[in-house]
């Protein structure tokens, strides 16, 4: 058992632990408001915004796609993921899951994948597992527009406007509410909705939103080229912008659950650690009690035969004996001296 001294250390210790992750989920809790409100805001948009590219490509003449990023490739060889995770830890699992499951989606599509990170904890265990890592971006703002997202945008388009890349799909974590963050691969590009027959992928991929059962007929002016090559790489744009909202409100959330139940765990271990100092003090105590009854009766055999001596010693000297070395008296041998001798 632990001196009461070294339990009494790790309390201070656990204490200051508290202090921080109280401090962080208070932190998160401020902004995993602001964070829920960007993304419910513009969660309606995008979806509306997915749902006008399907129509226009439902209407495109005897399937010819309007736009080269409605365009799927008859043979998928290349594949890219980009991966979003938070800057910093501290988040429960937020980072752990969506890692597991991007790496997973990878392996079951058994092609060439190359990822792009968008986070330093993504990044770090791609380097670490050795992944092909064609680019990073670190030190997103915590208001995040869409302009801090286009290097990331322009760099994917171009690669698969190029045909170096055949799909792109974005990793993230949806956010569902405050205790619910579910991590989900998206189909980005092409811009038309993904089909997978295998279930486990499917169990994976993000649920795109339901489309109108009408075609809806749209009036282009000047021309319907103009109009797409303009808003197409637009809404290509904030695909990724609510992919990042909705993985930065999930990381807010996710990060103030920890801490709470950190702080928690905290406060247990507090009274355990408590309790055991009690008890190593009690012990302590009574030790010391022990060890000065134990004195106190030694020193009273000490007296009690000290005691005993005297005692004997004086009956022996009433008597006119002395108290030998074996305990038997012996008689007094009185000497004399003459007078003037």
């Amino acid at each position: 058992m632990a001196s009461a001294r070294d339990i009494k250390k790790r309390i201070r210790s656990v204490k200051n632990i508290s202090q921080i992750t109280r401090a962080l989920e208070a932190v998160s809790a401020s902004r995993v408001r602001k964070a829920q409100a960007r993304v419910l805001a513009s969660r309606a948009y995008a979806q509306k915004a997915w749902e006008i590219l399907l129509n226009v490509q439902s209407t495109a003449t005897k399937g010819i796609p309007l736009h080269p990023l409605l365009s799927a490739r008859s043979e998928v060889n290349n594949i890219i993921i980009v991966l979003i995770t938070s800057d910093r830890g501290l988040a429960g699992a937020f980072n752990s899951n969506i890692l597991r499951v991007s790496q997973r989606f990878s392996n079951r599509l058994g092609k060439q994948t190359r990822f792009i990170a968008v986070g330093k904890k993504g990044r770090d265990s791609l380097v670490r597992v050795g992944a092909n890592l064609m680019a990073e971006f670190t030190g997103m703002k915590a208001d995040p527009t869409i302009a801090d997202l286009r290097p990331v945008a322009k760099l994917v388009i171009d690669e698969f406007l190029s045909g170096r890349a055949d799909q792109v799909f974005i990793a993230y974590t949806d956010f569902v509410n405050t205790l619910t963050q579910r991590p989900v691969v998206l189909s980005w590009l092409p811009l038309i909705p993904y089909q997978s027959d295998d279930a486990l992928m499917g169990d994976m991929l993000k649920a795109v939103p339901a489309v109108s059962a009408g075609k809806s007929d749209y009036e282009y002016e000047p021309n319907a080229t103009a109009i797409l090559d303009e808003i197409v790489p637009r809404f290509t744009e904030l695909q990724l912008y609510q992919a990042l909202l909705e993985s930065q409100a999930s990381e807010h959330s996710a990060r103030m659950v920890a801490m709470r139940n950190a702080s928690d765990n905290a406060t247990s271990l507090i009274g355990d650690l408590t309790l055991m100092y009690n008890k190593a003090r009690q012990a302590a105590i009574t030790a010391e009690i022990l060890d000065i009854v134990g004195g106190a009766e030694a020193l009273q055999d000490s007296i009690d035969k000290a005691t005993d001596n005297v005692l004997e010693i004086m009956t022996a000297s009433s008597n006119g004996h002395t108290p030998s070395s074996n305990g038997h008296a012996k008689p007094v041998i009185a000497a004399t001296k003459k007078a003037g001798s």
